[in-house]
């Protein structure tokens, strides 16, 4: 084999070699946008001050188990259809209370610090669950940070949350780039 051959046959491997990478990486980042990361758009003030109307922010349900203070992606189709976007206030076992007079949400007798809320807490005008309960097995119960402009747990339609209604957490605002943060 002269050197000329030698050179186009080292020449098709690197370039089959860099074609396999290429779709290698294609098939990966498919795969993570697919089933691991997704990107989802807010809709409505419930979340005000931390998210806004039109922000995007990105999700993932890998290895997750909802906590206190998760910002989560939820459907709740008996609501919405869209895909609504809440804070956990409780999980499983733990007891919630809500005081309109006081402006109040307490877990397990504690009195939540809330310093991401909007404003104090005003009764709802929708038809709320009853107060306290306590969080089942396999729940969360849920609020928006802008209490008075936010369907959440406290409505009968959404109530406490299934752990299989809730498609991720959401980490990073990434849209406008002036609200980038991470949640």
């Amino acid at each position: 084999m002269d050197s000329t051959e030698q050179n186009k046959d080292e020449l098709f491997a690197s370039a089959y070699e860099w074609f396999q990478s290429m779709v290698t990486a294609w098939v990966a980042i498919i795969l993570i946008l697919v089933f691991g990361i997704r990107h989802i758009g807010v809709e409505g003030p419930s979340m005000m001050q931390t998210l806004h109307n039109g922000n995007s922010v990105i999700m993932s349900n890998l290895f997750f188990t909802p906590k206190y203070g998760d910002v989560v992606v939820l459907r709740k189709l008996e609501f919405s259809e869209i895909p609504i976007i809440k804070r956990v206030i409780a999980t499983e076992g733990q007891t919630v209370n809500i005081d309109y007079l006081a402006g109040t949400v307490t877990v397990d007798g504690v009195v939540l610090d809330e310093p991401y809320i909007n404003e104090r807490m005003q009764p709802p005008w929708y038809n709320t669950i009853d107060f306290p309960l306590t969080v089942p097995e396999d729940h969360v119960f849920v609020m928006g940070d802008n209490r008075n402009h936010s369907n959440d747990g406290r409505d009968v339609r959404i109530g406490l949350v299934d752990r299989r209604d809730i498609l991720g957490k959401a980490y990073l605002v990434l849209w406008p780039f002036s609200d980038f943060k991470l949640l």
